[in-house]
């Protein structure tokens, strides 16, 4: 069995907590992985097969890409075992018991994930005064509303373009998860010129080599059916998502979704990681050998994040979209720079600078 001491280093995590209340059934974890920069800031994610491998993975994920970003938060991460689409009255006794739960641990800020949106956050902040990615009725800068973290991976994508040879005008994009990121990414792409000509979502998959209508796509979502059941295209096997050809390859939503046996069936010149930690390491090191350019997770999908911190800040939505575009595309550049100049992958250039700035925020902590 594996423990929890199997995760550490020297960067944490530093707590480990699991959440249990019999009277609402919550059953939670909460990583808070590193706070030498500051509170961390990590969503909330929801599902029914969450572990806690999964959530130190990504409280990890979260610690790198705060301190990448240049935020003064760390890292954390939380799961909820459970249907996010369970009936909203006993999600939000779901939730409100997980904010009761962590009121305490005041260095962790929640945010929105996974089967989590602002609503869920606002019940969270009437409980413990502290959430991110809030409705702005309650002067928030709604995250997944206003595309940050899509916005965000556009602008890696484009300043990546360079170190790829790839031009975005007629680009053929397939993204792999149709949720609050992949949506707002198709249509930033789609704004340059480029086409999204395969996408999947949690029922289906669709594909169209002559590019997927958004409008009907959205249009097919917002009345509660699967990308599949969409008229703009072909429904697709989800498995062969993979190997539809194409310039750019999004994976959007869950863990591990590129690996060992799926990785050498992709066809694209450029994978940009909109969800957290897609891929496994090993799939990642093959498609570097195939080279084919990898943007890591922590520096292309940043975007949600950076406008928690500027809402946790009191900025405005236009604050955030400068603050998402000027960092992203200087840490893609920085990445990839530094990767060709010492001929490693982006994701060992993406850890060391990120690790490079944790531990220097923790040279400043006092440590007796």
């Amino acid at each position: 069995m594996t423990t929890p001491f199997a995760f550490a280093d020297d960067l944490g995590p530093e707590k480990i907590i699991h959440l249990y209340d019999p009277a609402t059934g919550l059953k939670a974890i909460v990583v808070v992985d590193n706070v030498a920069a500051g509170p961390a800031i990590g969503g909330t994610r929801m599902a029914a097969d969450v572990t806690l491998e999964e959530c130190v993975r990504l409280a990890r994920a979260m610690t790198l890409k705060n301190a990448a970003a240049g935020l003064r938060h760390g890292g954390a991460k939380s799961v909820i075992v459970g249907d996010p689409r369970m009936p909203a009255a006993d999600k939000e006794r779901t939730i409100r018991a997980f904010a009761k739960a962590i009121a305490d641990l005041r260095d962790y800020i929640p945010g929105p994930d996974m089967g989590t949106d602002e609503t869920c956050m606002a019940w969270v902040h009437d409980v413990t005064g502290r959430s991110v990615g809030l409705p702005p009725e309650l002067g928030g800068i709604p995250l997944d509303r206003i595309g940050a973290t899509g916005f965000g991976l556009a602008q890696a994508i484009d300043a990546a373009r360079g170190f790829c040879g790839l031009e975005l005008d007629g680009a053929r994009v397939v993204v792999q998860g149709y949720g609050s990121v992949g949506r707002h990414a198709a249509r930033f792409l789609a704004a340059r010129g480029a086409r999204l000509v395969a996408v999947s979502d949690s029922r289906g998959a669709l594909a169209n080599p002559d590019g997927i209508d958004l409008d009907a796509l959205d249009a097919a979502k917002a009345a509660g059916k699967g990308v599949a059941d969409c008229a703009a295209g072909t429904p697709l096997a989800a498995d062969d998502l993979v190997a539809v050809d194409c310039e750019v390859w999004i994976p959007a939503a869950r863990p591990d979704v590129i690996h060992g046996d799926n990785v050498d069936r992709l066809r694209a010149r450029l994978v940009a990681e909109g969800a957290n930690i897609p891929a496994t390491a090993g799939a990642e090191r093959r498609l570097h050998e195939r080279g084919i350019l990898v943007l890591p997770d922590f520096i292309a999908n940043a975007g949600g994040v950076i406008c928690a911190a500027v809402e946790y800040a009191g900025g405005t939505r236009a604050d955030a979209f400068a603050v998402i575009e000027e960092k992203i595309r200087g840490n893609t550049r920085a990445v990839l720079e530094d990767a060709a100049a010492r001929a490693v992958p982006p994701r060992q250039a993406a850890d060391d600078l990120a690790a490079a700035r944790v531990r220097r925020a923790m040279a400043y902590r006092k440590t007796y």
